[in-house]
């Protein structure tokens, strides 16, 4: 059997791709240059070490990243992007509580940059859905 290849395949492992390497980018962000801005988004009630928090989110992230690079073939494509879709809500209330508790990290130092940085978030969810989803239009996949 073979595979159509469209314009939408490949705009959809354009973004696949796009959205592995930034993970990588931002696990290895958590491991290193970037762990006391991430220590910001860990929400004062959360009850573990906001570092230990940050370094396990950043090994995770760095597993999505290179599960979005080397992850093709379906279902296993669908899945890893659901469960990074999942990730996204997950650490959702760390974006809240960096809003709420008003922590400054990443440039946002006013609650109106932390608020629209919350927008943000659903279209990371969608991100990962829509770039790894089964289509049925597609032979192949």
């Amino acid at each position: 059997m073979t595979t159509k290849i469209t314009s939408r395949t490949r705009g959809r492992a354009v973004a696949q791709v796009a959205l592995g390497a930034a993970m990588l980018v931002a696990g290895t962000g958590h491991l290193t240059y970037q762990r006391e801005e991430f220590r910001a988004q860990v929400p004062s009630w959360f009850p573990a070490d906001p570092d230990l928090v940050v370094l396990l989110s950043g090994v995770v992230e760095i597993g999505f990243g290179a599960a979005m690079l080397t992850v093709w073939k379906q279902p296993w494509r669908a899945r890893v992007g659901l469960l990074l879709a999942l990730f996204f809500v997950a650490v959702f209330p760390g974006n809240i509580a960096q809003l709420t508790e008003h922590r400054d990290a990443f440039g946002l130092d006013t609650d109106t940059k932390r608020a629209v940085r919350l927008l943000f978030q659903p279209l990371l969810v969608l991100w990962a859905w829509l770039s790894t989803r089964p289509r049925a239009d597609v032979a192949g996949e």
